[in-house]
């Protein structure tokens, strides 16, 4: 059984949970999934049964949009629901005010990863220094908030809908509003969406596939539709045969190509011309490279092939 299943993760299993239960009730040995969610957390959990979990790790990036519930005026040690409650304090913001100061988290912010989380430093997980009452120094990140749509104000609570870049804290997100706000807070709920390339709509929840195990396999999405958001590039037959015998493409060769614009290091799918995947490859050398330089020099690494020639 090999495809891509989106899970709507119930409130409760940690996302590896969900896998050991999938795992068992489909009888499949290869089953892993593409992104944590917390185990309060619902919504779109991707997992990637037999052969698709060989690109599991290109499926964790793409952007993600969550529909989240802060309560305003108390903070706690988790910064969400499941915490012990640090500080309270009264809301007497406005509508207008919250709807303002949410506007202002839209577009490139820094955020440091919360103690309680899965991020590692220095090979061991905050969440484990945490419950031992250690807090230790984090880099921020920046991440990137595409929008936020304030669904509902009825304070203290604050309803609204994130579309964000991969790695973002939406616990963060929601303890900095209210710290913008002047009173606290924190993320009383959470549900995922979208990830990525896919979206609540095309999901099975974990009770379908234990009481349905047989209709899995038709709700299951192919490889190369997990892969819409990597470059494309599309290659004759005989070059995919050139390219699954182990042929790395050079300069030269995408030169006679259709290529894509793309960055140095960047991911990229090879297809036949015909749509079916051929391999995952990375570059060696931008797309806006391939001109200068010699034909003869590689142009890209092979990661994965798929199929036979």
């Amino acid at each position: 059984m090999d495809g891509i299943l989106i899970i709507d993760k119930p409130a409760g299993p940690t996302s590896h949970d969900v896998v050991a239960r999938v795992r068992k009730v489909l009888k499949e040995k290869k089953v892993g999934h593409t992104g944590t969610l917390d185990p309060a957390a619902t919504g779109v959990l991707p997992l990637v049964l037999g052969s698709a979990t060989k690109v599991s790790r290109y499926l964790t990036g793409g952007q993600k949009t969550y529909r989240a519930r802060v309560r305003l005026g108390i903070t706690t040690t988790t910064l969400d629901a499941e915490g012990e409650v640090t500080g309270e304090q009264p809301v007497t913001v406005s509508e207008a005010e919250v709807r303002a100061a949410a506007q202002r988290f839209v577009g490139e912010i820094d955020q440091i990863p919360p103690m309680y989380s899965a991020k590692k430093v220095d090979g061991t997980r905050l969440y484990k220094l945490a419950r031992q009452g250690v807090e230790i120094e984090r880099e921020a990140k920046r991440v990137t908030i595409f929008s936020l749509d304030i669904l509902e104000v009825a304070l203290p609570e604050v309803s609204l809908d994130v579309r964000c870049s991969a790695g973002t804290y939406v616990r963060v997100l929601a303890r900095d509003l209210g710290e913008r706000l002047g009173c606290g807070g924190h993320l009383q709920a959470l549900r995922r969406l979208g990830a990525g390339p896919f979206t609540i709509d095309e999901a099975m929840t974990l009770q379908q596939v234990i009481d349905e195990p047989e209709s899995v396999r038709a709700r299951l999405l192919p490889i190369d539709r997990a892969l819409g958001m990597l470059p494309r590039i599309a290659v004759p037959a005989d070059i995919g045969r050139m390219v699954r015998d182990g042929y790395q493409l050079a300069v030269g060769d995408l030169r006679t190509l259709d290529t894509p614009s793309f960055a140095l290091d960047e991911a990229l799918m090879l297809t036949l011309d015909s749509g079916e995947l051929v391999a995952i490859v990375r570059s060696l050398v931008p797309s806006t490279a391939l001109e200068g330089n010699r034909r003869d020099e590689r142009a890209l690494v092979t990661e994965r092939v798929f199929g036979r020639a």
